[in-house]
């Protein structure tokens, strides 16, 4: 079996801390780098329910995408949620290890394996890591649909192929519109929205989509495309066709979700490769916060 330390240093080989944003925290939280490790657990969220069932798998590290302490903390008492994770990772020999942003810019990373769900054929990087000389790396993906499919229909696969969850997906856009290409970004997205129009993609697959940056985003949107019909805006008549036709928002523990499967399954090549023999799970535990949704009566399906 390896040591943390040798697992670790495996973890870092596919998702290079220094590639995380500065603003991340990312890296090992809590563990002794000389214990053996023979169980991993892979999740999105390092909350309580996640380390509870850690310790009823009899993990021996746990991996998790979001990080316990993004902001930095005084205490670890464990009065405090998040000092009670800690005290139960340690009482019962758990390390936790975080790849956060350094696993979204990787090759393959966050937004691949969201690709992959749907079915969708990476082409590039949204947002291209500029260390990166082959161009594989960065942030978001663009995708292609071979065939093409409605925006109505893209909607439906992901909600089918998605863990389910109480939001499902939100459409902004005509549902009967075509998509051949499709940015997607797994977590938090609306940020990107100035890559995604100049990507020139038919929409934008995410999460936590915000009323303000979106309907500025569609309403650009619309009223470039309105300058197509007039012969002297021809500037903002190429720019429309940089607008896509389209926003889908989705949960962001659901977009992220389908990482955790990715790494267990690039860490089980490696375990096999090493000859460590290692149990690798994934938690199937919704972590996502909202669990219940009451549709508006007469709304739009």
């Amino acid at each position: 079996m390896p040591r943390l330390s040798e697992a670790i240093a495996a973890l870092d080989a596919l998702w290079p801390p220094g590639s995380a944003e500065a603003w991340d925290a990312v890296g090992t939280v809590c563990g002794d780098p000389d214990q053996e490790v023979s169980r991993v657990l892979f999740a999105v969220d390092p909350v309580q329910e996640i380390v509870d069932e850690a310790v009823k798998l009899g993990a021996d590290l746990l991996v998790t995408h979001h990080p316990l302490y993004l902001r930095g903390t005084t205490t670890v008492a464990a009065s405090t949620f998040k000092g009670r994770v800690v005290h139960t990772l340690i009482k019962n020999d758990i390390a936790l290890h975080v790849a956060h942003t350094n696993a979204d810019r990787a090759d393959p990373g966050v937004s691949d394996a969201l690709a992959g769900a749907l079915d969708l054929r990476v082409v590039r990087p949204l947002v291209p890591d500029p260390a990166d000389p082959e161009g594989r790396r960065g942030l978001g993906r663009v995708c292609e649909l071979d065939p093409p499919v409605t925006v109505r229909e893209l909607a439906e696969r992901a909600a089918e192929r998605l863990p389910a969850t109480a939001q499902g997906i939100r459409v902004a856009g005509d549902p009967e519109a075509l998509v051949r290409t499709v940015a997607v970004s797994g977590g938090s997205g609306d940020s990107l929205f100035a890559d995604v129009r100049a990507a020139g993609v038919d929409a934008f697959l995410t999460a936590d989509l915000r009323h303000h940056p979106a309907s500025e985003f569609m309403a650009n949107g619309a009223q470039a495309t309105r300058a197509t019909h007039t012969q002297a805006a021809h500037t903002q008549a190429t720019q429309a066709t940089l607008n896509p036709l389209a926003l889908l928002d989705a949960a962001h523990w659901a977009t992220e979700w389908p990482w955790c499967e990715l790494a267990a399954a690039q860490l089980d090549e490696i375990s096999d490769r090493h000859g460590w023999d290692l149990r690798v799970h994934v938690s199937k535990t919704v972590t996502d916060p909202w669990n219940s949704h009451a549709p508006s009566p007469g709304a739009p399906n």
